[in-house]
């Protein structure tokens, strides 16, 4: 069995596309359907059912992806071994959220590269849901999100805290050190909030709704560092999670509203595929980031 066609094999079931796989590796599509017929015929079964041009894994080839996969790691794993290297080095692709990129760069990034020179890092930015599928297809090595708590069977969250979150305010604001607020005094508000459908702000508009309450916001946008800097100098609210706005409300720009009466349960978590293969550089990654990110 060549192990090329077994990885040819991996990653057309995590893309569920012939065309895709061969995008990725470089190849013709030919040589992918070849590839994967080779395969079908050393283990003499049906690895894909292909019907109306979509292809689905047959339950032999469910049964193949797990050990596929394990394939996969010991090689990468003994190849890595036998490299004598000097430092550390790779490529990992880390998705997170846009509050969560810039925080991370900004406060870690540079830290990070002059320790580990030889390890290059990729950040997209998306919501939850494109994570978790960045994630299911190996486009992801590793993902945070800021969600609900989350949980898979096929995830192994590496780290994770609840995250204190606030309504804020511009420090002089007419609700700033007003004790036990309601929802209801500020919610008349002009707000600005993260984009509609995401993240925490979806979890958000989910409590409101439970309260049969509802925010209009006056603007969304993904980037928490200009809706601080909004806020800050007008007389527009926001919720946000604290990592965000403890530095404006420790210099006396913003102020939290002492809102009493919802209670939003945000999680950040720091995500990985059971599958993945973990490499010395995506584990010194992960380690760095539950050192210098979670309390």
């Amino acid at each position: 069995m060549e192990l090329r066609n077994l990885i040819t094999f991996i990653h057309v079931a995590e893309t569920g596309s012939f065309t895709k796989a061969a995008e990725q590796l470089g190849y013709s599509q030919s040589t992918i359907s070849f590839q994967i017929k080779q395969l079908e015929e050393e283990l003499g079964c049906l690895l894909f059912e292909r019907i109306n041009h979509t292809i689905t894994l047959t339950d032999k080839g469910h049964e193949l992806i797990y050990y596929a996969h394990k394939i996969r790691a010991l090689t990468d794993e003994f190849k890595e071994n036998m490299e004598e290297e000097k430092e550390c080095s790779g490529h990992i692709h880390i998705v997170t959220p846009d509050s969560v990129c810039d925080d991370i760069i900004n406060r870690c990034y540079m830290d990070f590269h002059k320790k580990y020179p030889g390890i290059s890092v990729r950040f997209t930015t998306g919501d939850s849901a494109l994570l978790l599928d960045m994630l299911d297809h190996n486009e992801a090595d590793v993902i945070m999100t800021l969600d609900n708590h989350l949980y898979n069977k096929d995830y192994i969250i590496a780290g994770e805290e609840r995250l204190p979150m606030h309504f804020v305010a511009n420090a002089n604001s007419k609700f700033a050190g007003v004790k036990n607020l309601s929802i209801n005094d500020i919610i008349g508000e002009p707000f600005i909030l993260t984009e509609y459908g995401q993240g925490y702000r979806r979890v958000f508009d989910k409590e409101l709704a439970k309260k049969s309450l509802e925010i209009t916001p006056v603007l969304e946008i993904g980037r928490t560092d200009m809706i601080t800097s909004l806020i800050a100098e007008s007389d527009m609210l926001s919720f946000l999670p604290d990592f965000v706005t403890k530095d404006m409300v420790a210099s006396g720009k913003l102020c939290y509203l002492d809102v009493c009466d919802l209670d939003i349960d945000i999680w950040k978590q720091l995500i990985y595929h059971k599958n993945k293969w973990m490499s010395k550089s995506l584990k010194t990654l992960i380690d760095y980031i539950i050192e210098n990110d979670f309390s």
